[in-house]
């Protein structure tokens, strides 16, 4: 294995370890046991990442004394939704968990989200543990306690904050996530340093081919950084109140993208891609960005390998999916835009008019 890292999400008694290593997934039941004394654990995956790495974690669990029961749901966006969730509660019933019981997360961020929602609905909670295995749930949304499913109306929109009660990053299992899903994840780690952090932006430009031949080196680089800046947000902002909406950079336009093609046609990095190419363009029209700094934005993602060709849906229907998203406060959207790079500012006076012509300069651009 290779050396561990630790990050802290420091939120007081509900505060956690990131472990970061590769090979981790053989320590994960000596990990856990540090922090539980239960006996039953319940292991939530999908027939691809269980047919990978299921048994692995299964008997490090075993070795530590965890009864280990599982459930396995299908795999795919579509499937985040409340009828899946409601299967994995039934077997977290059938297996006769208690309130000490935990639910662990072996997948990428359709099973952590999925999986973390009936851990905060079982009993009024339990305990669970996120060890995601795509670059995407690695760096973003196995982070922070935000959990949920899909509503046919718009997406992620029956959840919870209910924060894991530790984090298992295993880098290696990145070697058999297809290529498309791993550029998806790196969507989310560009994210970081347009709204964050311009040195990590720095790093991402002169560094893309290793990033895109996954070598360690940079995995845990990219990895790092991402969880980090992500846990000092959250720590500042637990519930999403402030500071937190910066995350969301790409996700109004992103989330109606997703919904638009039924969860199926876009991964949700790509999504979010393109919408952060949205949202570029409408910085640079209210001269929160230079002509320059948009085009090394958009120059990233292309060295990067990340797809940001838009689909041919309508703008006024994309504009119409957005109306949908958890982000509309007052009826009005609440949008995050680059302010320069490594900067941010949240933009609540956006128009109709404003929002249709950039979603029309990303689509022509891409």
């Amino acid at each position: 294995m290779d050396s561990l890292r630790e990050l802290e999400v420091s939120l007081g008694e509900r505060s956690y370890p990131i472990y970061i290593e590769g090979g981790s997934l053989k320590s994960s039941g000596v990990l856990l046991r540090q922090v539980s004394r239960t006996e039953k654990i319940l292991l939530v995956s999908n027939p691809t990442v269980f047919t990978l790495y299921g048994l692995e974690v299964q008997e490090a669990m075993e070795e530590q004394g965890f009864s280990v029961s599982v459930v396995l749901m299908p795999d795919g966006e579509q499937y985040k939704n409340q009828e899946e969730a409601f299967k994995v509660l039934d077997q977290a019933v059938e297996a006769q968990l208690e309130r000490s019981s935990v639910l662990v997360a072996l997948g990428g961020g359709v099973v952590g989200d999925l999986a973390g929602l009936v851990a905060a609905l079982y009993q009024r909670g339990i305990d669970y543990v996120q060890i995601p295995t795509t670059l995407l749930s690695q760096v973003d949304s196995s982070v922070g306690g935000k959990v949920a499913i899909n509503h046919p109306r718009g997406k992620n929109l029956m959840g919870a904050f209910h924060q894991p009660r530790m984090v298992i990053i295993d880098y290696l299992t990145l070697a058999t996530l297809d290529k498309r899903e791993y550029k998806s994840g790196l969507a989310e780690v560009v994210k970081y340093g347009i709204i964050h952090d311009i040195d990590f932006f720095d790093y991402l430009e002169s560094h893309t081919e290793a990033i895109k031949a996954q070598e360690a080196g940079s995995l845990e680089k990219i990895i790092y950084e991402s969880c980090r800046i992500k846990s000092e947000v959250v720590a500042k902002d637990e519930r999403e109140t402030g500071l937190r909406t910066i995350l969301n950079l790409g996700h109004t336009f992103g989330h109606s993208l997703e919904k638009l093609g039924n969860y199926s046609r876009l991964r949700h990095g790509e999504a979010v891609a393109m919408g952060t190419i949205a949202a570029s363009f409408l910085a640079r029209e209210k001269n929160y960005l230079t002509p320059d700094e948009l085009e090394r934005i958009i120059k990233l993602y292309q060295c990067l390998g990340i797809p940001t060709r838009w689909p041919d849906f309508e703008p006024p229907a994309i504009y119409e999916g957005m109306l949908n998203d958890k982000k509309v406060i007052n009826n009005k959207l609440r949008l995050v835009l680059p302010r320069g790079i490594g900067n941010f500012v949240l933009s609540e006076d956006i128009s109709r008019e404003e929002l249709l012509a950039a979603i029309r300069q990303a689509q022509s651009s891409s």
